[in-house]
Protein backbone atom coordinates (compact mmCIF):
# COMPACT_ATOMS: atom_id res chain seq x y z
CA UNK A 1 0.00 0.00 0.00
CA UNK A 2 1.01 3.61 -0.51
CA UNK A 3 1.83 6.58 1.69
CA UNK A 4 -0.63 9.28 0.65
CA UNK A 5 -0.62 12.96 1.51
CA UNK A 6 -3.94 14.75 0.96
CA UNK A 7 -4.35 18.52 0.71
CA UNK A 8 -8.05 19.40 0.77
CA UNK A 9 -9.63 22.48 2.37
CA UNK A 10 -13.15 21.08 2.66
CA UNK A 11 -13.16 19.41 6.11
CA UNK A 12 -15.80 16.78 5.32
CA UNK A 13 -14.06 15.70 2.13
CA UNK A 14 -10.68 15.60 3.86
CA UNK A 15 -12.10 13.37 6.57
CA UNK A 16 -13.85 11.14 4.02
CA UNK A 17 -10.67 10.71 1.95
CA UNK A 18 -8.55 9.92 5.02
CA UNK A 19 -11.05 7.39 6.40
CA UNK A 20 -11.67 5.65 3.07
CA UNK A 21 -7.99 5.42 2.12
CA UNK A 22 -6.96 4.17 5.56
CA UNK A 23 -9.63 1.46 5.23
CA UNK A 24 -7.91 0.45 1.99
CA UNK A 25 -4.70 -0.04 3.98
CA UNK A 26 -2.84 3.11 2.97
CA UNK A 27 -0.80 5.27 5.34
CA UNK A 28 -2.50 8.66 5.05
CA UNK A 29 -1.91 12.19 6.28
CA UNK A 30 -4.28 15.04 5.44
CA UNK A 31 -3.98 18.80 5.63
CA UNK A 32 -6.44 21.64 5.11
CA UNK A 33 -3.94 23.94 3.42
CA UNK A 34 -0.98 23.69 1.11
CA UNK A 35 1.63 25.15 3.43
CA UNK A 36 0.93 22.53 6.12
CA UNK A 37 1.12 19.77 3.51
CA UNK A 38 4.42 21.08 2.16
CA UNK A 39 5.89 21.17 5.68
CA UNK A 40 5.30 17.40 5.94
CA UNK A 41 6.21 16.51 2.38
CA UNK A 42 9.89 15.73 2.83
CA UNK A 43 9.60 13.92 6.17
CA UNK A 44 6.47 11.89 5.31
CA UNK A 45 7.76 11.14 1.79
CA UNK A 46 4.45 10.14 0.20
CA UNK A 47 4.31 8.11 -2.98
CA UNK A 48 1.09 9.92 -3.94
CA UNK A 49 -0.22 13.41 -3.21
CA UNK A 50 -3.94 14.11 -3.69
CA UNK A 51 -4.20 17.84 -4.20
CA UNK A 52 -7.20 20.15 -4.44
CA UNK A 53 -6.64 22.94 -6.97
CA UNK A 54 -8.68 25.68 -5.29
CA UNK A 55 -7.53 26.06 -1.70
CA UNK A 56 -8.96 28.73 0.57
CA UNK A 57 -6.54 30.60 2.85
CA UNK A 58 -3.56 28.93 1.21
CA UNK A 59 -1.29 28.98 -1.76
CA UNK A 60 -3.15 27.66 -4.78
CA UNK A 61 -3.03 24.01 -5.67
CA UNK A 62 -1.09 24.71 -8.86
CA UNK A 63 1.64 26.44 -6.83
CA UNK A 64 1.73 23.48 -4.46
CA UNK A 65 1.90 21.10 -7.44
CA UNK A 66 4.98 22.89 -8.80
CA UNK A 67 6.67 22.81 -5.40
CA UNK A 68 5.96 19.10 -4.89
CA UNK A 69 7.39 18.26 -8.31
CA UNK A 70 10.42 20.50 -7.80
CA UNK A 71 11.26 18.72 -4.53
CA UNK A 72 10.84 15.22 -5.94
CA UNK A 73 9.82 14.66 -9.55
CA UNK A 74 8.97 11.02 -8.73
CA UNK A 75 6.21 11.93 -6.28
CA UNK A 76 2.93 11.15 -8.05
CA UNK A 77 0.37 13.97 -7.87
CA UNK A 78 -3.36 13.62 -8.46
CA UNK A 79 -5.13 16.92 -8.95
CA UNK A 80 -8.59 16.57 -7.45
CA UNK A 81 -10.92 19.40 -8.36
CA UNK A 82 -14.59 20.22 -8.61
CA UNK A 83 -13.73 22.18 -11.76
CA UNK A 84 -13.16 20.20 -14.94
CA UNK A 85 -12.09 23.39 -16.73
CA UNK A 86 -8.62 23.20 -15.15
CA UNK A 87 -7.98 19.97 -17.04
CA UNK A 88 -7.28 22.06 -20.15
CA UNK A 89 -4.87 24.39 -18.33
CA UNK A 90 -1.30 23.59 -19.41
CA UNK A 91 0.01 24.15 -15.87
CA UNK A 92 -1.94 21.10 -14.67
CA UNK A 93 -0.18 18.83 -17.13
CA UNK A 94 2.79 18.22 -14.81
CA UNK A 95 0.41 16.33 -12.55
CA UNK A 96 0.22 12.58 -13.02
CA UNK A 97 -3.59 12.53 -13.02
CA UNK A 98 -6.59 14.84 -12.92
CA UNK A 99 -9.84 13.74 -11.32
CA UNK A 100 -13.07 15.68 -10.96
CA UNK A 101 -14.33 15.43 -7.38
CA UNK A 102 -17.14 13.00 -6.72
CA UNK A 103 -18.78 11.41 -3.71
CA UNK A 104 -17.95 8.10 -5.39
CA UNK A 105 -14.27 7.50 -4.64
CA UNK A 106 -13.81 4.55 -7.01
CA UNK A 107 -11.96 6.62 -9.64
CA UNK A 108 -9.71 8.23 -7.02
CA UNK A 109 -8.91 4.87 -5.38
CA UNK A 110 -8.20 3.27 -8.75
CA UNK A 111 -5.86 6.08 -9.78
CA UNK A 112 -4.04 5.95 -6.42
CA UNK A 113 -3.50 2.22 -6.88
CA UNK A 114 -2.21 2.69 -10.42
CA UNK A 115 0.16 5.51 -9.50
CA UNK A 116 1.28 3.96 -6.21
CA UNK A 117 2.10 0.69 -7.97
CA UNK A 118 4.13 2.57 -10.59
CA UNK A 119 6.14 4.73 -8.16
CA UNK A 120 9.86 4.14 -8.36
CA UNK A 121 11.55 2.94 -5.21
CA UNK A 122 13.28 5.72 -3.34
Amino acid sequence: MSRILIVEDEPHLLELYIDELKEEGHEVEGYANGEEGLKRLDEFAPEVVVLDIKLENSAGGLEILKEVKSRNKNTRVILNSAYSTYKNDFTTWIADAYIVKSSDLVELKTKIKELGDSSPLM
